[in-house]
């Protein structure tokens, strides 16, 4: 039953032909004086009131013995018994031979293509075509009425109307022809007339009668099903598909219109013949006034090389794609620079027929004049697109990787010119930020002379490495200590050692006094109170809490600091829970590190905690990030073994096979500070929030503590100056206000000001008060000292040979350390928190520390000061 078509009579006089799945719907018969006529089995005959277009009384589809002419035209094997029955049956099973045959080709690609037919009466004609359109796949509609027929058309909009121009007494066929044509419906439609057959006394009569008419073609009469086939396909190949390619042109040209880039079309001989709104507004020309003329009539800008018209057309010629900058005269004489991009059209005979060219503004400060002028002479119409442009170009978007020629552009020009495009939309999709910048450097080696494309490569050099945040060193005998610092600290490993791997244990039964533990913070020993009191100012002496405590400053200052911001509120859990957990974090520090211990987790705790205080850091962030930036603080450095990830991945250790030479000890910390909390309830602060909650803090801990891993050092800092320095600058100028959040709290701008606050917590060393700071580079020296004494007894490489204890200076090694990772972090981050006194007391250690070196005094303090 798929095959068969459903025929719709409606009471009009117009019977439609529709497919099987379209027939299912009810119908209702009304106003027909004569009932339907009987149905061929299989041929549904439906009346339909919905379609409301008079009819004369009697018409219907085709009739059962014009039905079994039909079948035996068509070739079917089964004999005709003279019922309907038989006829239609041999309808549907002629549908299935015709697509299984030699003539599978009759299947349109335009399955829904529409035929109309307008027929006084029906004849063996009308059947043809009718039965024509059956076999083609066609939908059939028959109107016996000019009146009817342009209504029909009106609703379907046919690609193909057939009319009966046979006989004049029944309606005049051109005058419904012309009626046709007069809608504007009607332009792309083929109109076939039917004309009779000339007699052989009389001459052919002219066509051109019918072609003025409105006509596309004349069909001789000929009510073969297959001559009426054969004429269907012939117009469907042809004519229906041109005009079905020139509707997609209008489309074509519409999206031109309404394109932001200038678009000039001209001839193979240079002739204009078409050019977009876009680039009448940049030329200041009206269309009229270039279509038709050739591009040598038009005026030359002197700014130009001589030779460029000739290299451009040498390359085009030759049918290839040029583009570069060039200059173009406007209408009022100004020169304006462009990039242009002309692409050769490729025709008939393989020959070149068109050249298309797509013209930007190149980002110059006389083109950001031009635009403005451009603007405010196109009237409101263009003033009111240019501010509907400005407010979208707020949009974070990327630039089209060929409209930039110049490198010295600044930030506003570059923002009036960001025009968008569907073809840059799809460029942002799958081209990287990277992938971007070089192709912009390798469009502008193409027009540059020679020194400057060298430039270029060396440019393009450096820029495919991986290393694009990590300042180049020069040789080590330069500064040896910062080119240690860098191998130490910015690598995961020289290589890898076979026999001589490192393990360490885990100090989880550390050797501390009898002081007991506080149940709340309300239970502090009274001398610890009373360090605490202090705990929200810079100056706090972290070390005269690690004599108190015995060391064991993590859990006493965790208590305080967790209190002050409501974490156990936060996190639904009692304060015993939390100072359970503080214990079990606390017990994992290994004591016997000289640095990594848990007074160091405490020191970047209170740092963290002082950030969070600052007013611009508090409104930028909301309290699940502050509950996670403290945890993430408090656990940073957890069961850290005194060694640097270099040194794991050198010796082969557990850890760094464990974790692939990547992020190792990072990796280790979050990894193993989560295995502590959850695997007992009686230390479980995660245990009453719901799923969502726990996975996003989660997720912020990790991540916080991963930045810390300094390998990416410099590129967290860079992507903080970039999304948050220089658009705060940008936004708060002139401002003297120091809370407003940045970016409204974009969630990729909270996780930035995340990272940079636990590396400069966690760095924060040189930031303290003199004397913290001379006891901290004290105690990472000594540090890296034992690590370097391990390396040289184990045959490892020595990853930092300047950290020897007989020769190291260590005021060398703290000004490599503040030259190369502080200052500029801290720049960053003091130009967002606003943290003066952190910077003074930056300035004043730098000073120490080069007294120190001037005076070749390799230790911690002058003589005089010991």
């Amino acid at each position: 039953m798929g095959c068969a078509p459903s025929i719709h009579v409606s009471q009009s006089g117009v019977i439609y032909c529709r497919d099987s799945d379209e027939s299912n719907s009810p119908h209702h018969t009304t106003g027909v004086s004569q009932g339907p006529e009987p149905p061929l089995p299989g041929l549904s005959v439906q009346t339909d009131a919905a379609d409301a277009i008079p009819r004369s009384r009697g018409s219907g589809p085709p009739s059962a013995a014009r039905v079994r002419r039909a079948r035996a035209e068509l070739g079917s094997s089964s004999s005709s018994s003279g019922s309907a029955a038989p006829a239609a049956t041999t309808c549907r099973g002629r549908r299935r031979h015709c697509c299984s045959s030699a003539e599978a080709e009759t299947q349109t690609i335009y399955s829904n293509l529409q035929v109309l037919l307008i027929f006084a009466k029906e004849d063996s004609q009308s059947d043809g075509f009718w039965w024509a359109c059956d076999r083609a796949g066609f939908r059939c509609n028959i109107a016996r009425t000019p009146e009817s027929a342009l209504e029909c058309f009106l609703d379907k909009h046919h690609e193909i109307i057939v009319i009966d121009h046979r006989q004049a007494r029944n309606f005049d066929a051109e005058a419904v022809c012309r009626s046709i044509r007069a809608t504007n419906l009607a332009e792309h439609t083929v109109i076939l007339a039917v004309v009779s057959q000339a007699s052989g006394d009389h001459e052919e009569a002219s066509v051109l009668p019918l072609l003025h008419a409105g006509f596309s073609r004349r069909f001789m009469e000929n009510s073969s099903i297959i001559a009426c086939y054969n004429e269907l396909i012939q117009i469907e190949h042809g004519e229906v598909r041109s005009q079905f390619k020139l509707r997609a042109c209008n489309s074509v040209f519409t999206a031109l219109d309404h394109c932001h880039e200038a678009i000039e079309i001209t001839s193979d001989e240079h002739v204009i013949q078409y050019v977009n709104p876009a680039f009448e507004r940049m030329m200041g020309y009206h269309k009229s006034e270039l279509l038709g003329k050739e591009l040598a009539e038009l005026p030359k800008s002197d700014k130009n090389r001589a030779d460029l018209l000739d290299t451009i057309n040498t390359c085009i010629r030759k049918g290839k794609e040029w583009q570069g900058v060039y200059y173009a005269k406007r209408k009022s004489g100004d020169s304006i620079q462009q990039h242009v991009k002309i692409t050769p059209v490729i025709g008939q005979g393989g020959k070149i027929r068109h050249f298309v060219s797509l013209k930007k503004l190149c980002c110059t400060t006389d083109n950001n004049k031009q635009i403005h002028k451009i603007h405010r002479d196109s009237g409101d119409n263009s003033q009111t697109e240019s501010h509907s442009f400005r407010y979208k170009s707020r949009r974070r978007e990327s630039i089209d990787v060929k409209s930039i020629s110049s490198r010295g552009s600044d930030a506003p020009s570059l923002q009036n010119r960001r025009y968008p495009s569907m073809a840059r939309i799809h460029s942002m999709t799958i081209e990287a930020p990277i992938t971007k910048v070089i192709n912009i450097i390798n469009a502008a080696q193409e027009n540059s002379p020679v020194t400057v494309a060298e430039a270029l490569d060396r440019v393009l050099e450096i820029l495919r490495t991986t290393e694009l945040y990590s300042p180049q060193l020069g040789t080590k005998d330069e500064d040896p200590h910062t080119s240690d610092l860098v191998g130490g600290l910015m690598t995961d490993g020289l290589r890898r050692l076979s026999g001589n791997e490192y393990v360490f244990t885990k100090n989880v039964h550390q050797s501390h006094s009898h002081l007991a533990m506080p149940i709340t913070i309300n239970d502090v020993p009274p001398c610890i109170a009373q360090l605490l009191d202090n705990e929200e100012s810079w100056e706090f002496n972290i070390f005269e809490l690690e004599a108190v405590t015995h060391k064991r400053p993590l859990v006493y200052l965790g208590l305080k600091v967790f209190s002050r911001f409501g974490v156990c509120e936060f996190l639904r859990c009692s304060e015993t829970t939390l100072r359970a957990w503080l214990q079990v974090i606390e017990a994992n520090y290994h004591s016997s590190n000289a640095y990594h211990n848990s007074t160091h987790a405490a020191d970047v705790l209170h740092a963290t905690a002082f950030f969070l205080g600052k007013e611009r850091v508090k409104g930028s962030l909301d309290q699940l990030d502050e509950v996670a930036a403290l945890i993430a603080a408090t656990v940073h450095d957890v069961d850290h073994p005194g060694r640097t990830n270099s040194f794991l991945c050198n010796a082969g250790s557990e850890l760094a096979v464990l974790y692939n030479d990547t992020a190792v000890l990072e990796s280790h910390h979050t990894a193993l500070a989560f295995q502590l909390t959850v695997k007992d309830s009686k230390c479980n602060i995660f245990k009453n929030i719901d799923r969502n909650h726990y996975r996003t803090l989660r997720q912020a801990i990790i991540d916080m503590v991963l930045a810390t891993e300094m390998t990416k050092h410099f590129e967290h800092v860079n992507k903080f100056v970039n999304s948050i320095n220089k658009p705060m600058a940008a936004e708060n100028e002139g401002s003297d206000c120091e809370c407003n959040p940045i970016g409204k709290n974009f969630p990729e701008n909270q996780i930035l000001i995340k990272r940079m606050m636990i590396k400069c917590a966690d760095v924060a060393n040189p930031c303290r008060p003199l004397d913290l700071c001379i006891e901290w580079a004290g105690r990472i020296s000594e540090e890296y000292f034992a690590q370097t004494d391990e390396e040289k007894r184990q045959g490892l490489p020595v990853v930092m040979p300047v950290f020897d204890r007989n020769t190291c200076s260590i005021p060398k090694s703290q000004i490599s350390f503040i030259d190369y990772f502080i200052t500029d972090m801290f720049d960053a981050w003091d130009a967002f928190a606003h943290l003066p006194a952190l910077m003074q007391h930056l300035a004043n250690n730098y000073k120490h520390w080069k007294t120190l070196d001037d005076l070749k005094c390799k230790s911690l303090r002058l003589p005089s000061d010991s």
